[in-house]
């Protein structure tokens, strides 16, 4: 009866004994392969603050979490730099293609004024500036004629050759005053 209280005391011990050996805490990288565990870990140490303060597997998963705070505020910050890249990008575009409109629109502006002046003596603009134009020259009226009012008359008077240099020295006078403003 001895033996047999003997050898139940030495299993009980055994038992026991091997109870109380406790796993080492988790490394705070295993908290990063497995967001589950961390997930546990840090619900675990948030009931209990006081007690798991310096608890080593507590300071890991706390550790762990913060790391994957910071590469994930660096990936947004990445894509955020990305985007604005692009933005720039798009904008830089986007003021480029202004800038050329606005250089093409003032020099059609000038090719027409240039056609409509040679249109009222009869001449047709040069060949490279007909193929800049949007309208085709030949659309461009060479001679203006004058509507007849109620009573049937013209408001102008049959045209001289000096009233032909009267209209073009007003024309340039008005171009002049265009220029000025």
């Amino acid at each position: 009866m001895m033996i047999r209280h003997f050898a139940l005391l030495v299993i009980g011990t055994v038992l026991v004994a091997g109870c109380n050996k406790q796993p080492p805490p988790r490394s705070s990288n295993e908290f990063i392969e497995n967001p589950m565990l961390l997930e546990a870990a840090m619900v675990r140490c948030a009931q209990d603050r006081e007690k798991s303060r310096y608890d080593a597997e507590c300071v890991n998963a706390r550790a762990a979490a913060e790391r994957i705070q910071v590469q994930a505020e660096a990936e947004r910050q990445a894509d955020l730099e990305k985007q604005s890249q692009r933005k720039r990008d798009e904008l830089r575009r986007t003021q480029a293609a202004v800038a050329e409109a606005r250089r093409r629109a003032l020099a059609d502006a000038e090719n027409r004024k240039e056609a409509e002046y040679l249109a009222q003596f009869g001449e047709l603009p040069p060949a490279d500036t007909a193929e800049e134009m949007d309208e085709p020259v030949g659309n461009l009226p060479v001679a203006v004629i004058p509507e007849a009012d109620e009573t049937g008359e013209s408001e102008q008077a049959a045209e001289t050759p000096g009233s032909d240099l009267e209209a073009v020295r007003e024309e340039l006078q008005r171009r002049a005053e265009e220029g000025s403003n």
